[in-house]
């Protein structure tokens, strides 16, 4: 599985941005999907994870009630719809691909991972 993170961009805190993943391959509704991000000079942490039928979705405490992941395997591609960004939202987004057992929080989880998209919230 490739994948092809995009959408990220400057948006002033309080706004919204919506990150799409396009994963290329005919194996992509069997792999749980789910959202990293990495901040300058931290580590790479858990967001967001969906699962294989779209059914389950699970967050991290720091984005539950703001953020929002669905997918489309139609269309081979997963979704993380940021609402209410914060200054400290601001990282490098990661989307990634797990075919282990449900749920996936971290990061060894996962077996495929996109290049990263930057959002950067201005206060």
């Amino acid at each position: 599985v490739q994948l092809q993170a995009s959408g990220g961009g400057l948006v002033q805190a309080g706004g919204f941005l919506r990150l799409s993943c396009a994963a290329s391959g005919r194996t992509f509704s069997n792999h749980n999907m789910g959202w990293f991000r990495q901040a300058p000079g931290k580590e790479r942490e858990f967001v967001a994870v969906i699962n294989r039928s779209g059914g389950y979705t699970y967050y991290a405490d720091s984005v539950k009630g703001r953020f929002t992941v669905s997918r489309d395997n139609a269309k081979n591609t997963v979704y993380l719809q940021m609402n209410s960004l914060k200054p400290e939202d601001t990282a490098v987004y990661y989307c990634a691909a797990s075919d282990r057992p449900w749920p996936n929080v971290l990061l060894y989880e996962y077996k495929y991972w996109g290049q990263g998209t930057l959002v950067t919230v201005s206060s």
